[in-house]
């Protein structure tokens, strides 16, 4: 049988911020609405009520002196020297992120040079060959970066690719939005080697939509809630419930899609692993997954949560999750020989994507 090329994981790092956030540090906050009036309701109650939907208990913010390419560089550090992988070996490097470089007391985007650039010349890579691209898709992004990379090392255009999700979502999150409570910062590297074999492995298929029409605004740019903020700042703003609906709506049905063009049952998948968004629209949309397919028997531990811990520091939740998962940081949760994967993610665009992957 002839050898196919496939894409495959050779290498994977994070880095997870020291400086820990629990809820109770979000008593003292002042809430506002969409309005722009103060929330009477006592921010205990805010909190446990939040807790209780995402169950976010804490969460990661870095250091005041980084930014997104410091912590997307020590993220791949890791990764490289996990892995034993000479960076000079590297065909490209692709940073997913949303809002480049942003300072704590600047808030001003700085994407010039691109983020990859930066991480390239932080990794001290020579090799002019090793082409440093960065990549806006929502958080989506790193799971977007895997599929591009796929398609460049499928057509024989590259034989090695690193992937980087990184982001600081503590830096465009507005203080008085209670929805502040989800946000995190983090960042998670990938390595994507090509592989000669005569059956299926590594990335086996991947699908990706963008619904721009009416959803392009449940995520976006917009000044703070509170009357007295600069009005020049803007900040992440989305609209959750209908977030909720839409996600619930569409990712299922992609991710089935996604299944059957690697050819296989629902049956045959170990882990699903998706974006740390928000425990319980992740749950639901497991549920419908398996609905899909006429069935409401999930498995126990099909699908590893960070959550808890981390937050949701958008592209960088995967990446993370995987890393900790492989290198046996997540326990009840492994990954073998010949298990079958379902990445899948939904953030701003709105955008959507998934891909199976076999570990080899």
């Amino acid at each position: 049988m002839e050898k196919k090329i496939y894409s495959v994981i050779t290498g994977t790092g994070s880095f997870i911020p020291e400086n820990i956030i629990k809820n109770d540090d979000f008593l003292k906050h002042v809430f506002y609405d969409q309005g722009k009036n103060v929330i009477e309701t006592p921010n205990a109650d805010l909190i446990n009520k939040f807790q209780k939907i995402t169950n976010i208990n804490e969460r990661r913010y870095a250091n005041d002196d980084t930014v997104t390419s410091d912590i997307a560089f020590f993220a791949a550090e890791n990764a490289l020297k996990s892995s034993g992988t000479d960076p000079e070996s590297l065909d490209g490097i692709i940073v997913a992120h949303n809002f480049g470089d942003v300072k704590k007391n600047n808030r001003k985007s700085d994407i010039v040079p691109s983020l990859a650039s930066r991480v390239k010349h932080k990794l001290g890579i020579k090799n002019p060959n090793t082409t440093a691209f960065d990549l806006i898709f929502g958080c989506p992004g790193w799971l977007q970066g895997m599929i591009q990379a796929d398609y460049q090392i499928v057509s024989g255009n590259a034989k090695k690719m690193m992937v980087i999700g990184a982001e600081m979502l503590s830096r465009v999150s507005d203080p008085h939005d209670r929805d502040s409570m989800i946000y995190s910062d983090g960042a998670g590297a990938t390595i994507l080697e090509r592989h000669e074999s005569d059956s299926p492995v590594g990335i086996l298929s991947h699908s990706s939509r963008t619904d721009a029409m009416n959803e392009a605004s449940l995520l976006e740019m917009k000044e703070s809630y509170s009357p007295d903020h600069n009005s020049h700042e803007i900040y992440l703003k989305m609209q959750g419930r209908k977030l909720y609906e839409y996600a619930l709506n569409h990712v299922p049905q992609l991710v089935k899609n996604c299944i059957e063009k690697a050819n296989l049952s629902l049956e045959k998948i170990n882990k699903v692993l998706i974006h740390q968004a928000n425990e319980k629209m992740d749950e639901a949309i497991l549920h419908r997954l398996f609905k899909l397919y006429g069935t409401i028997n999930i498995p126990k531990n099909i699908m590893p949560m960070t959550i808890n811990k981390l937050g949701n520091s958008s592209v960088a939740t995967l990446p993370t999750l995987l890393d900790l998962i492989l290198k046996g940081k997540m326990p009840g949760h492994n990954l073998s020989l010949n298990d079958n994967v379902v990445f899948a993610s939904v953030g701003a665009g709105m955008n959507i994507n998934a891909f199976t992957y076999r570990f080899r």
